[in-house]
């Protein structure tokens, strides 16, 4: 991945971590309780992990080819923790991947942002 691109990926991750941060805490009554509750089920009330990733990609312009192929590049190296279902076109397999991989990497940076929040 040429630098620049590394570099947007980079303040993709960090702005969609920070917004989702500063949202959970809010929403859940403080840091703690809103890791408590990610950590419990991040599906569920108040947390919606997977609705967020979406709405990220669709406001970062990634639910497309090409912007599945940017995150899949930008996280080559990490390993997939569920199957994907090999059915439908190209274009929803590689989203459907990227969605994927780029939600386990966020739920853990926004975890860490929650640990750091309750310590301060």
């Amino acid at each position: 991945m040429e630098i620049h691109e590394q570099q947007q990926f980079d303040f993709l991750l960090v702005t969609a971590v920070a917004r989702y941060t500063e949202r959970l805490a809010h929403r859940n009554a403080g840091a703690e309780n809103a890791l408590q509750k990610l950590r419990e089920n991040q599906q569920g009330d108040g947390i919606w992990l997977n609705q967020y990733v979406d709405a990220i990609f669709q406001d970062f312009l990634l639910d497309n080819v090409a912007g599945a192929c940017f995150i899949l590049k930008a996280l080559s190296k990490r390993n997939l923790t569920n199957d994907i279902t090999l059915q439908g076109s190209v274009e929803q397999v590689l989203i459907s991947m990227a969605k994927q991989v780029f939600t386990e990497l966020f739920r853990q940076k926004v975890e860490e942002s929650l640990e750091q929040a309750t310590i301060f």
